[in-house]
């Protein structure tokens, strides 16, 4: 019997646009319910069901051994569908690949609260009382009135204290447990004799509109943040241009010669790291004068321009050994694919708002609230420094 996870992710989303790849905590959304169930023992498959390559793109860029991506068909990603006609999209066009024995849990990427105990323990949890079908809820001790002003779940003349009170269990959509026959045969994700797994009153939260991830990411940072990264061991910064530097816009003079516009708080970003004993430079591929006046002029350490062998990363590694520093001693901020490898390796690495899929997907990476050009640099720099 195998343990199949399946996350549904659609691309289309009326209230908050491409909502299970936007930034959450840090993270595309779509991340925390992955990495949990990548660190669930006992998880063969991890399935994301999409109709989005934008979202293809940023779950391929996470690394991660289980997932697997799965084409969503046009029918089952319609705003009309329903999540089972995407359970049993996959299921039917999986073949025999699956069995009608193998245990398929739905995982909701609205839901980034579910931590990987939660997972382990529901799944413990079916096994050993046999059930059909399971779903999770909350216990809800909440105070329930009629539409007729009759009260529902209480005794409004002799009110009950809150820890007297059993509530009531309340689905929050989390994850669901079933069998791949049970799902063919009921066309459900429920069916049969139906368990419960109680989760921590926290883990209400579901995520569809925007006050729902204002309040899911205060309640995550409180629970489920990992550690704040280490700025104080940062000796050495380093910086792409375009994108970062700059807006990635190519801007011409009728005469045809190339300008780039840069921010000048980015510029004071590099002489405050400087003030505090920080090397600083720029790594990028453009080979322009533009570039080495812009180095010149804020007096950084370093400029590596043009085609680099070996790419960024052994740029950056050459800095390293020339100051006698490890890469982990380096923070380092790019905002495209051929950035990947340096951010990967870094120290401490972060992305403009407005980087590509790819790169916010890279583990551990920062993505900052700004966009490139307009003062990301700066951002990243007070952080830091512990200005912000």
């Amino acid at each position: 019997m195998g343990v199949i996870a399946f996350i549904p992710v659609r691309g289309g989303s009326k209230s908050i646009p491409l909502k299970n790849i936007r930034p959450f905590c840090g993270k595309p959304l779509v991340y925390w319910n992955l990495k949990a169930l990548e660190d669930t023992d006992g998880i063969d498959r991890i399935i994301v069901s999409t109709d989005s390559e934008a979202i293809e793109q940023t779950v391929d860029g996470f690394g991660l051994s289980k997932v697997r991506l799965f084409k969503r068909s046009p029918e089952s990603a319609t705003d009309t569908a329903s999540t089972e006609s995407a359970m049993l999209d996959f299921i039917t066009r999986s073949g025999n690949t699956l069995s009608d024995n193998d245990l398929f849990m739905l995982v909701q990427a609205t839901s980034p609260l579910t931590a990987s105990k939660h997972f382990a323990e529901a799944i413990v949890k079916y096994r050993l009382h046999k059930y059909d079908s399971m779903l999770t809820c909350v216990r809800c001790k909440r105070f329930f009135w009629n539409a007729d002003g009759t009260s529902k779940n209480y005794d409004f003349s002799n009110r009950p204290r809150r820890q007297e009170f059993d509530g009531e269990m309340m689905e929050n959509g989390a994850f669901y447990i079933s069998t791949v026959g049970n799902i063919v045969a009921s066309g459900n994700r429920l069916s049969g004799k139906i368990g419960i797994y109680e989760m921590p009153e926290y883990t209400s939260v579901e995520i569809d509109e925007e006050n729902d991830w204002l309040v899911a990411e205060k309640i995550f940072r409180k629970y489920n943040a990992p550690s704040a990264p280490d700025f104080s061991k940062i000796k050495l910064f380093l910086s792409d241009v375009d994108g970062v530097l700059t807006d990635a816009g190519m801007y011409y003079s009728e005469n045809g010669d190339e300008l780039k516009k840069f921010n000048t708080r980015d510029g004071m970003g590099f002489r405050l790291l400087n003030k505090q004993g920080i090397k600083t430079g720029i790594i990028t591929s453009e080979d322009t004068q533009m570039v080495e006046r812009r180095y010149k002029k804020l007096q950084l350490d370093y400029l590596y321009q043009g085609k680099i062998a070996g790419g960024k990363l052994s740029a950056a590694r050459e800095i390293c050994e020339k100051e006698g520093i490890a890469l982990s001693e380096t923070a380092y901020i790019g905002d495209d694919v051929n950035c990947i490898d340096l951010l990967s390796n870094a120290g401490i690495a972060a992305c403009p708002a407005d980087a590509v899929e790819a790169v916010k997907a890279v583990p551990n990476i920062i993505i900052l609230n700004t966009e490139g050009g307009k003062g990301a640099v700066r951002e990243f720099v007070e952080k830091i420094l512990g200005k912000v």
